[in-house]
C-alpha cells in the first residue's frame, strides 16, 4: 500500500485501507464512533477483481482517494479510481482510468494526490521508466495523460499536496532521486534539477512541513534515514529503524510541532521517532512499541479531531488490525495497542 490509508473523515472517525487476503479486492474498517469500536471489513468499490496495489491519499476535506490496477484482457491491465465521500457509506465503484501507454501490463505501483480544489493526480510508472500523470478536471471528469518524463525510476513513487495545495512528487532512480512540483494550481508537476542521493527503492515519504516547503524522508543506501526539502542538501536524522516504508506525520507534542515517524523495525515491531518540524539538528530517536507484526504489515499515521496522534497497522495475509492513541500525558507516550 501507497500512501495515507489511515483516513480522519469530515466526522472524525477513522476508516481504514487494506488489500483482501486474496489481494484481488481493497476492504475498509470504519470508527462506529470517534475512539469507538470498528465496523467488520467491507469490499470498497464493487465487485470489480483488481491486482494486489493500492494507493491512498485524504483531500483537504477528508475524502479519500483510491487507485488499484486491474486485470482487463489477459496479459493487460489499466488503472482504477474510486472516491469515498463519507466512511460509513459505501464508496463509489472504480471508474477505470487507462493505461500510461495506452495499453500493456502494469507498469509500477501508483500513488495519488489531492490537490486544494479536491482534484485527484495518479502518478504511475511508464513503460519507458519514467512517470506519467492523470487528472481531474475541474468540472469533472479526467484530463489526458501526461509524460512527466525521467528515467529509470523503480519502487514506489510518493506524492503529496502541500499546505498550499500544490503537489509535489518524488521517485528514486539508481543513485539520484527525482521530484516534481506543480508552480500553481491545475498546472502540470515541473521537474526540478535531480537530486545525485541515492535512495533505498520503496522508502520514500513525502510530508508537507511548512507553508512553503515539503519535507523527503527516504533511507539512503547506507541504512541512515534522511530529511531532504529542494535547494537543501539531504540531512540524516537517524539509523533505519528497519528495511520497510516509512510512515510520516506533524502534530503537537507539548505544544511544539512536531514530525513523528514510524517505521517496522528489524525486531518486528514498529519504532517511532519524533523531532521538531524542519529541525533535524535537534535529533530523534526511535523508540519500539507493540507486538512483533508480520513482514507484510503496513502502518499508518494520523491525527484525531483533538490533534493527538493515532498509529495504526493492518497484515493483509492474516487480516489482523492494531489501533493505539496517544496517552494524555507528556511526550509520546502511547496505550497498549488494541486489536480492531
Amino acid at each position: 500500500m501507497n500512501g495515507d490509508w489511515l483516513i480522519r473523515g469530515r466526522d472524525g472517525r477513522f476508516c481504514g485501507y487494506t488489500l483482501a487476503p486474496e489481494g484481488d479486492a481493497v476492504l475498509c474498517r470504519t470508527e462506529r464512533t470517534p475512539g469507538g469500536p470498528w465496523s467488520a471489513p467491507r469490499t470498497v468499490g464493487g465487485d470489480q477483481r483488481l491486482h494486489p496495489v493500492l494507493a491512498v491519499a485524504r483531500s483537504a476535506n477528508g475524502y479519500a482517494h483510491l487507485v488499484s490496477w486491474r486485470p482487463t484482457v489477459p496479459g493487460e491491465s489499466g488503472l482504477v479510481h474510486s472516491t469515498h465521500f463519507q466512511s460509513h457509506l459505501a464508496a463509489l465503484d472504480w471508474t477505470p482510468l487507462g493505461h500510461p501507454n495506452k495499453k500493456g501490463d502494469r507498469t509500477g505501483p501508483p500513488a495519488v494526490a489531492v490537490d486544494a480544489q479536491g482534484r485527484a493526480h495518479v502518478f504511475v510508472r511508464n513503460r519507458g521508466g519514467g512517470v506519467s500523470m492523470r487528472a481531474q478536471l475541474e468540472k469533472g471528469g479526467w484530463g489526458p495523460w501526461r509524460d512527466l518524463k525521467g528515467s529509470r525510476v523503480h519502487g514506489e513513487l510518493t506524492a503529496v499536496a502541500g499546505e498550499s495545495g500544490l503537489i509535489t512528487l518524488c521517485a528514486s532512480a539508481p543513485d539520484t532521486i527525482l521530484c516534481w512540483r506543480q508552480r500553481e494550481a491545475g498546472a502540470t508537476p515541473q521537474e526540478d534539477k535531480p537530486l545525485s542521493f541515492g535512495a533505498r527503492a520503496g522508502t520514500l515519504r513525502a510530508l508537507a512541513t511548512s507553508p512553503a516547503r515539503t519535507t523527503l524522508f527516504f533511507t539512503g543506501e547506507d541504512d541512515v534515514v534522511y530529511a531532504w526539502r529542494p535547494d537543501d542538501e539531504p540531512v540524516p536524522l537517524l539509523a533505519a529503524a528497519g528495511p520497510g516504508p516509512l510512515a510520516a506525520v506533524r502534530c503537537l507534542l507539548d505544544d511544539v510541532d512536531c514530525t513523528v515517524l514510524a517505521q517496522r523495525a528489524s525486531s518486528g515491531r514498529v519504532a517511532f521517532a519524533a523531532y521538531p518540524t524542519e529541525q533535524e539538528s535537534a535529533g530523534a530517536w526511535w523508540t519500539e512499541s507493540g507486538p512483533r507484526l508480520p513482514q507484510d504489515a503496513a502502518i499508518g499515521l494520523s491525527v484525531d479531531a483533538d490533534g493527538d496522534i493515532v498509529a495504526a497497522t493492518v497484515s493483509p495475509s492474516t487480516g489482523q488490525w492494531l489501533v493505539t492513541r496517544r496517552k494524555d500525558e507528556p511526550g509520546l507516550a502511547l496505550r497498549p495497542w488494541q486489536p480492531v
